[in-house]
């Protein structure tokens, strides 16, 4: 009695040729690194949106905050002016946000400096992958 044999049927090793099994491994090889790539896309994809959808509400949140601190700079404003000429009351309240732009573009230069955008899945699965490699070439 034979083997079953046709498309779909693994072969055995020592019935296929060197340049069969390298054919073979180089097509797992191709669809693998294509399923990886496609795994980085979506997983990059998930992602933006997320950061996309919490950038829009801290928009939103920042435009309020602005109008609020616009109104408050305004408050201070006419309070000192109550003791002091209303230019140079203008003036210090200037003057303070101007210290308070300059610290928060310092931290924030440095926040993105720190920022890379995780791939956490993506990384796992390479070194799952890695490791395969490594098995098979043993």
């Amino acid at each position: 009695m034979t083997a079953p044999s046709g498309p779909g049927v693994p072969r055995d090793v020592a019935d296929r040729s060197f340049g069969e099994l390298i054919g073979e491994l180089s097509g797992d090889l191709s669809r693998l690194v294509r399923k990886e790539i496609e795994l980085a896309k979506v997983e990059t994809k998930e992602e933006l949106s997320k950061a996309g959808q919490g950038a829009g509400m801290f928009g939103g949140a920042a435009f309020a905050a602005w109008l609020t601190l616009l109104f408050l700079s305004l408050a201070l404003m006419f309070a000192l002016a109550n003791t002091m000429d209303v230019g140079w009351a203008a003036l210090i309240v200037a003057v303070l946000w101007a210290v308070v732009a300059g610290v928060l573009a310092t931290l924030g230069r440095s926040r993105l400096k720190q920022a890379t955008p995780p791939l956490q899945q993506t990384k796992e699965t390479l070194k799952e992958d890695a490791q395969w490699a490594k098995r098979q070439s043993s």
